[in-house]
C-alpha cells in the first residue's frame, strides 16, 4: 500500500454502495493512518496485484488443464488529511 502495509484479499471484495458511507470495507480494504509526505507531488506508492487461476476441461477431447494469470498495476495516492475519531468508553 506504499506505507509498509500489505493487504491480501481472498476474493473480489464487497462492492461499494452509498448507504455504506465512509465505513471500511468488511472484507478487503486499507485505511491510511498518516498523510503522505508534505508537498504536492509526495504520494504513497504501491502496487495492486491480481492472480487468477482457471481450471478447464474439454471432455470430448480428453483434455484439461490449469491457467494462471497474474497482473500488477502500480499506483500512487496523495493522502492530505487524516481524521481521528476518539470514542470514550
Amino acid at each position: 500500500m506504499g506505507d509498509g502495509t500489505t493487504v491480501t484479499c481472498a476474493g473480489p471484495g464487497t462492492p461499494y454502495t452509498p448507504d455504506r458511507g465512509k465505513s471500511m470495507s468488511p472484507d478487503c480494504g486499507h485505511r491510511y493512518e498518516r498523510v503522505s509526505d508534505v508537498g504536492p507531488d509526495e504520494r504513497y506508492k504501491g502496487k495492486a496485484t491480481s492472480a487468477w487461476t482457471v481450471e478447464w476441461e474439454a471432455p470430448a477431447l480428453g483434455d484439461s488443464g490449469t491457467l494462471t494469470e497474474t497482473r500488477e498495476t502500480p499506483f500512487a495516492v496523495h493522502v492530505v488529511e487524516v481524521q481521528v475519531v476518539n470514542v470514550a468508553p
